[in-house]
C-alpha cells in the first residue's frame, strides 16, 4: 500500500531561533503587531508499507533517524493513504 505523510519539525522549546527572530522583526517593521514567530519545516513523504500500523512505524523511524535531530527537534506527522 502507498502512504503520504506530512512531517512537521520545530525547535524544542528553549532554544534559539534566528530565522524566527529575523522574521517577527520584518513583520513588526511593516506595522504588525508580532509578538514571537517561530520557524518550523515540513516534509512530505510518500512511501510503500503493508499497512498503517507499518506505515506508522516507517515515518516514525524516519523521523528519528534522519529529518529531526532528537537533542534539539519536536515533530509530528500526520498519515495517510496515498
Amino acid at each position: 500500500m502507498k502512504f503520504k505523510a506530512f512531517v512537521y519539525v520545530s525547535l524544542k522549546s528553549g532554544y534559539s531561533d534566528p530565522e524566527g527572530d529575523a522574521t517577527a522583526e520584518a513583520l513588526r517593521g511593516l506595522g504588525y503587531g508580532v509578538e514571537k514567530v517561530r520557524a518550523s519545516k515540513a516534509y512530505q513523504v510518500t512511501f510503500e508499507a503493508k499497512d498503517m500500523a507499518a506505515a506508522d512505524a516507517l515515518i516514525d523511524e524516519m523521523c528519528r533517524r534522519l529529518l529531526t535531530n532528537p537533542t534539539k527537534d519536536d515533530y509530528r506527522y500526520e498519515l495517510s493513504e496515498a
